[in-house]
């Protein structure tokens, strides 16, 4: 499904300063400067904003204000940004209103639907329009249906395997299970995150973006916004495994940013028996394509 969406009008407009040489986005030099920084801290409207909602719907939410950052740095006015996995819309929000256009491709009907009214009801009414195509399906299919090289930018939040589906802890219960917000992605068999065993998963999770990549342009980049997570015992360096794998299929890592989780709550995890930390950061995996 294809969606109109509107932009601001002067989304398309160049900024003034931008240097003729910047090929890769429509930021100033000292715009540039401020985001390279590798320290990131999560911007969000905060829980009881009436367009975080939607948003909180979704048992991982990604903020679109996140995301706008990373499409900021990695496009110009007018290109597309594709989100293989793109949940309830954050990215497509993001994009909409910074003047780019999106595809999303989603596998439970639900986060479309409210990514569709997402889309309908988040963004101003009085903006021009940009297109936004959500692609309802299994993304090892869906990728086939995008355009070979039609693709500037690809960004997403992927699923984190399991994790989501064990026994919830101290933060699910007073954050989602008592605000009857969902807590896992869905039973679906195709779903990456039931897959049962990790290093499977990470092998898969590297298929699915290699075949999206098809869609992106040489020397286009890649950002996958990851969390570490915990199980069974052991501590799961999601980030790592999976640049890792992604320089298997003719990637190159250029960056790994931390994104600040300053807002999260502190739970006595192992107290007092062991250490376990609280994970209060994601990282930003920032890879670009060679071939």
């Amino acid at each position: 499904m294809t969606m109109t969406t509107p932009i601001p009008p002067d989304a398309t407009a160049k900024p003034a300063g931008v240097s003729p040489r910047n090929k890769l986005n429509d930021l100033t030099a000292k715009e540039w400067m401020s985001e390279s920084v590798s320290v990131w801290t999560q911007r969000g409207l905060g829980a009881q904003h009436e367009h975080a909602q939607i948003e909180r719907q979704h048992p991982a939410p990604f903020s679109f204000q996140d995301v706008s950052r990373l499409i900021a740095m990695f496009t110009k006015s007018g290109m597309t940004v594709l989100d293989p996995f793109v949940g309830v819309g954050s990215t497509l929000k993001a994009a909409a209103l910074l003047g780019r256009n999106g595809i999303g491709i989603e596998l439970n009907p639900q986060f479309v639907s409210l990514a569709r009214q997402r889309l309908a009801l988040e963004l101003p009414s009085d903006l021009t329009a940009t297109d936004q195509k959500i692609l309802l399906g299994d993304v090892r299919v869906a990728a086939s249906d995008i355009e070979s090289g039609s693709v500037d930018f690809i960004v997403t939040s992927p699923p984190y395997w399991g994790i989501l589906n064990k026994k919830p802890d101290h933060k699910v219960k007073s954050e989602r299970v008592k605000n009857n917000l969902a807590t896992h992605y869905g039973d679906d068999p195709r779903d990456l995150a039931n897959i049962g065993d990790y290093e499977t998963f990470i092998e898969e999770l590297a298929n699915c973006l290699e075949l999206c990549s098809q869609s992106l342009k040489p020397r286009g980049h890649l950002a996958l916004v990851v969390g570490d997570f915990r199980h069974g015992g052991r501590y799961f360096p999601f980030h790592a495994d999976i640049a890792r794998a992604m320089e298997q299929k003719s990637f190159i890592l250029k960056a790994m940013n931390v994104l600040y989780q300053r807002h999260k709550r502190v739970f006595p995890y192992g107290y007092p028996a062991a250490y376990v930390s609280n994970v209060h950061h994601q990282n930003i995996v920032i890879m670009r394509k060679e071939l």
